[in-house]
């Protein structure tokens, strides 16, 4: 026996029943040896995060356009609180961790540059739409490794493509970073905004605040529990309605304060028309995008939707870049 089967053993042994077991994944698009060490969810996770796309997160927006400060965090601190507060709760339920810590670190890949903003942007410009979700699918099955994509399990693939509000992942590990994404952004929103100082506690309900912490600190900690004990030896990831109800409360103030708040989203505007003039120039300029996204064309990838991978893969500061490269004149001397 290898190192991979006893992993595989251990976790018939010791994880929960309702668990994905890696022995029982639905497997890969294109088959492939398996390897000696890790279990098909680990290398999930480390192709995940060994990405370009992965990578790119650290320069891209979470809500706080181009933030002055180290402390706000971005689509990457995003991203790896998901997955921390996930493995808590599938850890304490005995579900499989690799699994969710795959799924979580994969979540937000096809993230455009500015955030939801940036989103909207090529939701409006591009004929077949645009949403992040499936893009971070298309990114794992086609974009990365130069067309060859991630291969990743199909359990991954679907709690990827099943995070946001709206979606329905198939297995419990899904379902938890499906809440946990809404948990995450909903904590460490709510901090970088009263540090920015958008909103304070006193903003918040006293009932809220009652029900779920007087803290950012505090509120996690709740929901975390609510979680573990509603959830422990059932089918189903579960919050109790009172903390569902406080959290959907909470998520309302957000939007109606920090969401949609001017001195947060001053700038969304100027983005916005800036990606979609990026998309209008290299829709009638397809030559100009870099060579990978070229052979795409080639291939027989829409026109449209290859421009949208080429921009929705930009970094924020990259796309500044590019925008100022094509559009804003460049001071010039005769010698």
């Amino acid at each position: 026996m290898n190192i991979r089967e006893s992993f595989e053993e251990k976790e018939l042994e010791e994880l929960s029943p309702y668990a994905s077991h890696s022995r029982n994944s639905r497997g890969r698009a294109v088959a492939e040896p398996e390897c000696d060490i890790r279990t098909v969810y680990q290398r999930d996770r480390d192709r995940i995060l060994h990405s370009k796309a992965f990578r790119r997160l650290k320069d891209k927006t979470q809500v706080f356009l181009s933030p002055q400060g180290d402390h706000y965090r971005t689509r990457l601190t995003h991203t790896l609180e998901v997955s921390q507060t996930a493995r808590t709760i599938a850890k304490a339920l005995r579900l499989n961790e690799d699994l969710v810590e795959a799924i979580a670190l994969g979540h937000d890949l096809g993230h455009t540059p500015f955030g939801h903003a940036g989103e909207a942007a090529l939701n409006a410009v591009c004929p077949d739409g645009f949403a992040h979700y499936k893009q971070s699918i298309r990114v794992v099955e086609l974009l990365e490794r130069d067309g060859r994509g991630l291969n990743l399990t199909w359990e991954v693939k679907d709690g990827i493509l099943n995070h946001r509000t709206a979606g329905h992942p198939s297995t419990l590990e899904g379902q938890i970073v499906r809440l946990c994404d809404k948990i995450s952004y909903i904590h460490h929103d709510m901090d970088d905004a009263q540090r920015a100082g958008i909103i304070s506690e006193d903003d918040i309900p006293i009932t809220i605040r009652v029900t779920l912490g007087g803290t950012c600190r505090e509120r996690l900690n709740t929901l975390i529990h609510d979680i573990v004990q509603n959830s422990m030896g059932k089918d189903a990831i579960i919050q109790s309605e009172e903390i569902r109800d406080a959290m959907a409360t909470l998520r309302k103030l957000m939007f109606d304060n920090v969401y949609t708040n001017d001195v947060a989203k001053h700038e969304e505007v100027k983005a916005k028309r800036m990606l979609t003039e990026l998309y209008e120039y290299y829709s009638a300029a397809p030559e100009k995008l870099s060579r990978e996204y070229q052979k795409l064309i080639a291939d027989g990838e829409k026109k449209e939707r290859v421009v949208c991978d080429y921009i929705s893969g930009m970094t924020d500061q990259y796309s500044i870049h590019k925008f100022e490269e094509i559009y804003i004149p460049k001071a010039w001397a005769v010698y």
